[in-house]
Parts: C-alpha cells; structure tokens; sequence
C-alpha cells in the first residue's frame, strides 16, 4: 500500500485502462435492459468546467455506473449547447469566430470531464451548432 496518495500517477492509470478498454461505450447488448442517463449539456462559452456543473455531472456518472453494473445497457452521452447568446456574446468579447472558439471551449471542458473521471460515451458526442444536429431541430 502506498504511503501516500499520488493523483497524477493513481488517477491517469485508471482513465487509461477506461479509455483503452472503451469502459463507457454504449453496449447494444440483446436482452438486457436499458437505461439513458442524460446531463444538461453545457455552453461551451467559457473557461471551462465550474463546481456547479460537476455537482450536477458527478451524482449522473455515478447512477450510470450502478446500472452499467447492474447488467443494464447504459447510453451516456454528452454534448455541447453552442447555439444562442452566450456564445455569440463570448466570441464578440474574445474577438473570435464562434465556430473555432466552440471547437476549442467543447475539446477544453471535454478534457476538464475527463480528468474529473465522468464516464460518458463519447462516440455519441455532438454541439448542436453542428449542422448534422441543427438540421433536425429546424427540419418541418
């Protein structure tokens, strides 16, 4: 047992082993039940990750996890509210187009989540400023 608690070397073996044996990825497996665990999904509009949304995040991840132990197929996913003022507000502010700034705000708060170790399934990630998205929220 160690002496003490080393973070960086504890905490980066385990996201590794999660990311290289796909730990969050949506299982499709027939007959067992299913469960959807859905977040609110963050504006990438600022800096990064407050305690406010992990306090919301953290207590998901951990139902999630009991159900993906419990035998269910777990969707967990996450994704980014780009569209609207607070990130047209923040690119004015920032002088910066709100395409690039969001792809940089979503790949920063994507890294923050992952350090805090939520398990989401990343394959299923979108912004809803990406038109593959939008056109279905504008479609009649």
């Amino acid at each position: 047992m160690l002496d003490r608690y080393l973070p960086d070397e504890f905490e980066s073996k385990w996201r590794a082993r999660w990311q290289d044996t796909d730990l969050f990825l949506t299982q499709e497996i027939e007959g067992r039940p299913k469960f959807y665990a859905l977040d609110f999904f963050p504006y990438p509009s600022g800096a990064g990750l407050s305690v406010g949304h992990c306090r919301n995040y953290i207590p998901t991840d951990a139902i999630a996890r009991m159900k993906r132990m419990q035998g269910y197929n777990v969707l967990h996913p996450m994704g980014f509210d780009a569209f609207g003022l607070p990130a047209e507000n923040e690119a004015i502010k920032r002088k910066r187009h709100p395409a690039g700034m969001i792809d940089d705000y979503a790949a920063n708060y994507r890294r923050q989540m992952d350090l805090v170790g939520i398990g989401y399934d990343w394959s299923r990630t979108f912004k809803s400023s990406d038109p593959d998205y939008y056109r279905w929220t504008q479609w009649i």
